[in-house]
């Protein structure tokens, strides 16, 4: 085999391995949906971490990605005959462009000002504004459960 013959050979065989290593990425911001069409029809649907994104099944060839809490997953959907036919790292992320950080005396606080400005609080940000909101955010949980 003469030198452009193996150049176009070794370059193919390393474009092929590339297209087969390269892996996907799907990104979602938290509180939001996003439809996921697939080529072929699903049997099971797995995600890595529900806390981080949530899937739901409409048919065999469409699913939903919701974004829940800012972070870094992974999705596995699988045939009938359990071979892989779409797998990413699923990508949560916040909608940076309403939130608002003020810093006041080396503490931060955020906020999410969309409409009305409401506590948004990030990793990073004052312990006591972070741990007023989970407790709203708990106290809110039990009166939508009944009260429990």
């Amino acid at each position: 085999m003469k030198f452009p013959a193996k150049f176009l050979a070794a370059t193919m065989g390393a474009a092929l391995f590339c297209g087969v290593a390269a892996a996907q990425q799907f990104t979602v911001e938290t509180g939001t949906t996003k439809p996921l069409r697939l080529a072929k029809p699903a049997s099971s649907v797995v995600i890595g971490n529900q806390n981080i994104a949530d899937v739901a099944v409409a048919d065999p060839n469409l699913v939903f990605l919701t974004g829940k809490s800012f972070g870094t997953t992974n999705l596995l959907i699988l045939d009938d005959a359990n071979n892989i036919i779409y797998s990413a790292d699923i990508v949560v992320t916040t909608n940076s462009a309403s939130l608002v950080t003020i810093n006041r005396g080396g503490s931060s606080f955020t906020y999410d000002c969309a409409s009305d400005c409401r506590d948004a609080p990030m990793i990073g940000d004052d312990q006591t504004h972070f741990q007023r909101a989970l407790s709203q955010a708990r106290d809110a949980q039990r009166t939508n459960e009944g009260g429990r």
